[in-house]
């Protein structure tokens, strides 16, 4: 069941619904930001998640029906979000040693992005960042299935390995952003909601091509073809209910899977959408942060121990990261469990879980330095 949180139209603001309970991880700061976010003019509902924390702008892991467009309501990353891949490798041929080696080819742009784009109508810019996954929480990780409860309807073989992509549209989404914020169109009237609409939809394809690419060199790198399974993206606007529905951090539910991502140290699902309106057509896509960024340096890393520790999983699996920095802020005690956040879905109604899958090898950098 939601819960609203108490107030709403009586105190001047849109309905809140929070599809957590009190056992969740919820920062008071994203809460916060809730109900500053369903104060803004035009806000007429708001829907949050167990993956909830504090953003720049507003809320991650919430969704927000409007009658006028926010673009940072959607953040710089448009079109980020997570596919699903099936690879044609047995599980029991996956070499882990050997694969880990292989991945780190995906260190660096690839060749062809240009082309790649222009193939499906989009513009060359930013072609040479195609095909690469970026920093933040981006990966691309290989995954083998743990439990199953009901993937063959949806066409996954628990025999094979998997590939989970997350990522987004690199430096378009935010130069998008930026171009909107200097002209200080928050809240948009129609000509302005059409041109960034137009910049944003251009965005959302080139993140998930993008999804597709990185794929692509993955299953290559693994000698293997791969099968998409879905493609799922969680920062993005579409027209609802004659008005505006935003995600930031927030699953898309119009799609028959939907993965839940996992923390290298925590296991990824695979959920079935059963709702719909009450919480906006949404669902949670990962754990959710527990701790920021920042912080994390006074948490983690500091002996050279920590290090290694962080790069070998209690689950068996591998993590390629050789940024510092990256690897103490993205290492898994930062998130929360991501079993707890299925469960309170689950409660809630909002989906059931079909398929558990473990991480054998998470890449996110193979040299160090920011990108």
């Amino acid at each position: 069941m939601g819960i609203p949180i108490e107030g709403g139209a009586a105190r001047g603001r849109a309905a809140i619904t929070t599809f957590y309970s009190q056992d969740a991880w919820i920062e008071g700061k994203a809460e916060t930001k809730l109900a500053q976010v369903a104060s803004w003019p035009g806000v007429r509902q708001v829907a949050a998640f167990p993956d909830l924390h504090p953003g720049k702008y507003g809320p991650v892991g919430s969704a927000v029906l409007a009658d006028r467009l926010y673009p940072q309501l959607i953040g710089n990353d448009i079109g980020c979000g997570m596919a699903f891949f099936q690879l044609d490798l047995p599980t029991r041929k996956l070499k882990v040693a050997k694969a880990s080696d292989r991945l780190r080819a995906l260190e660096g742009p690839c060749s062809g992005g240009a082309d790649r784009l222009r193939a499906i109508g989009l513009t060359e810019d930013f072609g040479a960042a195609l095909g690469t996954i970026g920093g933040g929480n981006h990966f691309c990780e290989v995954q083998v299935v743990q439990e199953d409860t009901g993937l063959a309807a949806f066409g996954v073989d628990p025999s094979l390995v998997c590939l989970l992509v997350h990522s987004g549209s690199r430096g378009l989404g935010n130069w998008v952003l930026e171009t909107v914020l200097a002209r200080g169109d928050l809240g948009m009237d129609a000509e302005c909601e059409a041109a960034y609409r137009s910049s944003h939809d251009h965005a959302v394809a080139w993140a998930v091509l993008n999804r597709q690419v990185i794929a692509e060199r993955a299953a290559s790198a693994l000698r293997a073809d791969l099968r998409r399974i879905v493609d799922v993206p969680h920062n993005h606007v579409e027209p609802y209910a004659g008005g505006w529905l935003h995600r930031k951090g927030a699953a898309s539910a119009h799609r028959p899977l939907v993965p839940l991502a996992g923390s290298r140290e925590t296991s990824s699902y695979l959920l079935e959408p059963m709702e719909g309106e009450r919480n906006l057509h949404s669902l949670a896509h990962g754990a959710g942060r527990k701790y920021d960024r920042a912080s994390m340096h006074g948490r983690v890393g500091r002996k050279k121990s920590d290090l290694a520790r962080m790069t070998q999983t209690s689950l068996g699996g591998r993590v390629i990261c050789e940024d510092r920095d990256l690897l103490i802020e993205e290492a898994a005690t930062a998130y929360k469990r991501a079993d707890m956040v299925v469960q309170e879905l689950e409660q809630a109604e909002l989906a059931r879980s079909v398929g558990q899958l473990r991480p054998v090898i998470t890449f996110k950098r193979a040299k160090g330095g920011r990108a």
